[in-house]
């Protein structure tokens, strides 16, 4: 069961109009491509994916699952949004919540176990080794977990657990710092009957697993056990985070290879012709998508399908999605563009003092990076600073006549 219904509010404009795992990443992928090929490269070929933040997005990427082989007559991935019954609730209250309004699918498909995943991080794992750890250790309930930071630690569910990794205590993305720092990442193997039973046990606090179900599990006496992974896992959940996972990727040594033909990425893909580099074409340690004519300069950055660069502009640093048309010019530094924008002639996108916040966001965008929305067109020779959020389709009559931004402005 794969929990896809997220707003992902810290993304700010880039899930304005999409749910967070509809987010495009690394160029050619969705964030939801990660967890899909984790299924089915761990032998999983039985997906719900709940949905219901701005669906239409995600919906149509999976369609009816063929580029991850989940195109079948048994099983397969399904779409399972939220709907009313007769005296019944529709929206998801939580994570519980939706996994308990599709029971039905769970006993329709007799399920003697259950993987609960989230579709916005970023990782490579097989769960195969977690269900058999589950099954030889007869457990209701393992957790996946792995130690973050103790700074990181309010942002995620952090546990206590004996020497035989049964887990004693659990914090829901606790104020204090001194529960530890081994972190719940939102990967969950339930025994199908322990988790009915426990659904159906809780009715008015069964909104979300880390704060409501495992809690009630862990003091209630069910064996609840975690499992360590040591791969590599992010969550891209702000846009300082999601900018910088992309740039590590083309770091020399990278965390996660998409390269590799073990457990790989799976993604639909547009059929595009190959990458076109102009005379005056310069790419140097970039990811370029199929479909991209770059005829200007192109550094450390990773480009989507469809992207064009024109003559003398320079991109650096930057994340640029689909469709996106770059002026004579211009130049982007430190920058996240979605998708079809038109970027001016001239245009200077990126530059100023870091350490201004965005004056509107200060929580979500801060780090030096501006924003970009789908559809906007920035006006020839616009000059935008640094922590500036445009949002989407914004154009030439949204900006001020001398068509000077200043850092952290949003228009």
């Amino acid at each position: 069961m794969l929990l896809a219904g997220g707003e992902g509010s810290r993304l700010t404009v880039l899930s304005e109009k999409r749910a967070k795992p509809a987010v495009p990443f690394a160029g050619k992928f969705r964030i939801i491509d990660f967890t899909l090929s984790n299924c089915v490269n761990s032998g999983i070929y039985t997906v719900g994916v709940l949905t219901q933040y701005r669906p239409h997005s995600l919906a149509d990427h999976i369609g009816i699952g063929k580029p991850w082989n989940l195109d079948r007559a048994r099983g397969g991935v399904r779409i399972l949004p939220p709907y009313q019954e007769r005296g019944g609730q529709h929206w998801y209250a939580g994570t519980a919540d939706a996994i308990y309004q599709n029971l039905g699918f769970l006993r329709d498909n007799q399920a003697d176990l259950v993987v609960i995943l989230s579709g916005d991080h970023i990782y490579k794992m097989d769960y195969a080794p977690m269900i058999q750890a589950h099954l030889d250790r007869g457990a209701d309930l393992t957790v996946a977990v792995m130690p973050v930071p103790l700074e990181e630690t309010h942002r995620f569910g952090i546990m206590v657990v004996d020497g035989e990794g049964r887990i004693t205590e659990f914090y829901e993305k606790p104020k204090e710092r001194d529960k530890g720092n081994l972190a719940s990442m939102g990967i969950y193997v339930f025994s199908a009957s322990a988790l009915e039973r426990r659904l159906n046990e809780e009715p008015g606090v069964r909104v979300d697993f880390g704060r409501d179900i495992i809690p009630a599990m862990v003091t209630g006496g069910d064996r609840v056990l975690s499992y360590r992974f040591e791969g590599y896992w992010v969550d891209v959940g702000t846009i300082d985070s999601y900018w910088a996972t992309n740039l590590e990727l083309l770091g020399s040594k990278p965390g996660l290879d998409l390269y590799s033909h073990d457990l790989p990425i799976l993604t639909r893909s547009e059929e595009r012709p190959a990458v076109k580099v102009g005379p005056q074409g310069r790419i140097s340690n970039s990811l370029v998508s199929n479909g991209c004519v770059v005829r200007g300069t192109v550094i450390n950055s990773v480009l989507s399908p469809g992207v064009q660069v024109s003559p003398g502009a320079v991109v650096q640093d930057s994340v640029v999605m689909n469709d996106t048309w770059i002026g004579p010019g211009a130049r982007l530094d430190r920058v996240v563009v979605d998708k079809q924008v038109v970027v001016g002639g001239g245009v200077a996108l990126g530059t100023g003092d870091p350490s201004v916040p965005n004056a509107l966001h200060p929580d979500k965008i801060y780090a030096g990076i501006s924003v970009v929305g789908k559809g906007a067109i920035l006006p020839d020779g616009a000059v935008i600073g640094r922590n500036v959020l445009i949002g989407m389709d914004r154009d030439e009559s949204h900006f001020p006549p001398d068509r000077q931004v200043g850092d952290g402005q949003t228009i």
